[in-house]
C-alpha cells in the first residue's frame, strides 16, 4: 500500500472515530410536572466554571444554568428560573417542575469548553389509569375479547402472574381472547406504560366475564317442577272417591 493511500486510510479512520465520539447522546426522560436530574459521569476536580446550555427543537441556545468559582451561581432565562440548580462538584443539573418547554438537547461547557457528551430531554404525560372493555362473542359463550385502547405500550396479565400476548385492535391498543377456567376468581389486568410512568386497571374476574349456567338450569328445572304440581293439583281429578255409606 502507497504511503498516500495509508495516509488516507488513517485520515478516514480518525474522522469516523471523532465524529463516534462527538455524536455521543443520552436520552433523558421526565415526567411532566416532575424532577430530572443528569451530568457528566465525571468531572475533574479543577473545575472553575460550568454551563449548561438548552437548544429546543433546533431553536436558539440559552444558557440554561451557570456557575463559575469567583461569582457563584446565575439563571439567565426566566423557563429555568426557581425550579433549576447546578451541583458544582458533579457538574450535575436538576430542573423541577417540568413542563414541554424544557423538552431539547443539552449541552455542558467545563472551564469554557464544550463537552462531547448531549442529554436529549423529553418530558412525557403520565399514563391514564386503563379500563378493560368487554366485547362477547355470539358464536362461543364460554369465550370474550378484553379490549384496552391506548397509545402507550400495553401488558396483559392473569391472575396467575402470566403475561399475555395481545393482538392489535384498530383503530389503538390490544385485545386478548379470554375463555372460561372455572374459577370466578381469576381475573386478568391491563397495565400502561411509558419511560416515565405505569398504571395497572382493575382486575375484570371470570365472574363478571360469564354468565353461571349451572345456577340457570337449576332455576328453570325449579319452576318446571313447581308447574307441574300445580297444573296435577288443579285439573286431574283425585283418584279415590269418598264412598257413600
Amino acid at each position: 500500500m502507497s504511503l498516500r493511500c495509508l495516509l488516507l486510510v488513517v485520515v478516514c479512520v480518525v474522522f469516523i472515530t471523532t465524529e463516534a465520539v462527538s455524536g455521543q447522546e443520552v436520552n433523558v426522560f421526565g415526567e411532566v410536572g416532575g424532577t430530572v436530574s443528569f451530568g457528566p459521569t465525571s468531572l475533574n476536580p479543577s473545575v472553575s466554571s460550568i454551563i449548561w446550555k438548552h437548544r429546543k427543537n433546533g431553536g436558539s441556545v440559552m444558557k440554561a444554568i451557570e456557575w463559575d468559582i469567583e461569582d457563584g451561581f446565575s439563571i439567565p432565562h426566566p423557563r429555568f428560573r426557581d425550579i433549576t440548580t447546578l451541583d458544582e462538584k458533579t457538574g450535575q443539573i436538576t430542573i423541577t417542575h417540568l413542563n414541554a418547554e424544557h423538552r431539547g438537547l443539552y449541552a455542558i461547557d467545563i472551564n469554557s469548553k464544550e463537552q462531547e457528551q448531549r442529554f436529549k430531554l423529553e418530558v412525557l404525560e403520565p399514563v391514564p389509569k386503563p379500563e378493560i372493555k368487554i366485547e362477547k362473542i355470539e358464536m362461543n359463550p364460554n369465550a370474550v375479547y378484553l379490549i384496552c385502547e391506548y397509545s402507550e405500550t400495553i401488558i396483559w396479565k392473569n391472575s396467575a402472574g402470566e403475561t399475555l400476548k395481545g393482538s392489535p385492535q384498530s383503530p389503538k391498543g390490544e385485545l386478548i381472547k379470554v375463555e372460561k377456567q372455572g374459577n370466578p376468581d381469576f381475573f386478568y389486568t391491563c397495565t400502561l406504560e411509558n419511560a416515565v410512568s405505569e398504571k395497572t386497571s382493575d382486575p375484570v374476574y371470570e365472574r363478571n366475564l360469564f354468565k353461571d349456567l349451572r345456577g340457570f338450569v337449576i332455576w328453570i328445572a325449579t319452576v318446571s317442577i313447581s308447574m307441574v304440581f300445580i297444573i296435577l293439583f288443579l285439573f286431574i281429578p283425585p283418584c279415590c272417591h269418598a264412598i257413600r255409606g
